[in-house]
């Protein structure tokens, strides 16, 4: 690895760090999401019960998981392709992912009113802009 104190060093290191937490957020979001479907969809059902999205929360549920697998699982990919090639692409991709995954879950919050939970996904959400940032550098 390049000298991490030299601009070139220290962008490949924060390419490799964000890729590794998006990997860990979605892979972690995503795969509970699968194991325990049944327990996430009775939460949901209540929690979007008075909005306009209460009769497709299985159809939501399903799609947000797709992009919560798919953003782990290129982020993870990525982050290994950074270390072993320098090569970005795979995880600037997963960071794309990322953020359409959290403008998706913000819509679902503010849909449910829910603002609390909508405000909790801004970080994440400035994150994965950075990473995208980030993951663009050649």
């Amino acid at each position: 690895m390049e000298n991490l104190r030299m601009l070139g060093g220290s962008a490949t290191l924060l390419q490799i760090l964000v890729s590794a937490f998006l990997a860990i957020l979605f892979l972690q979001s995503g795969i509970d999401k699968i194991v325990d479907r049944r327990g996430n969809l009775d939460w949901l059902k209540g929690h979007f019960a008075k909005s306009p999205l209460a009769g497709i929360v299985p159809a939501m549920v399903t799609m947000i998981t797709i992009l919560e697998i798919a953003a782990g699982t290129l982020s993870a990919v990525g982050c290994i392709a950074i270390i072993l090639a320098r090569d970005s692409t795979l995880a600037f991709y997963g960071a794309v992912i990322s953020a359409i995954a959290i403008i998706g879950l913000f819509f679902g919050q503010r849909m449910a009113k829910d603002y609390a939970g909508a405000a909790v996904l801004v970080p994440y959400f400035l994150l994965a802009l950075s990473a995208i940032y980030l993951l663009a550098l050649k």
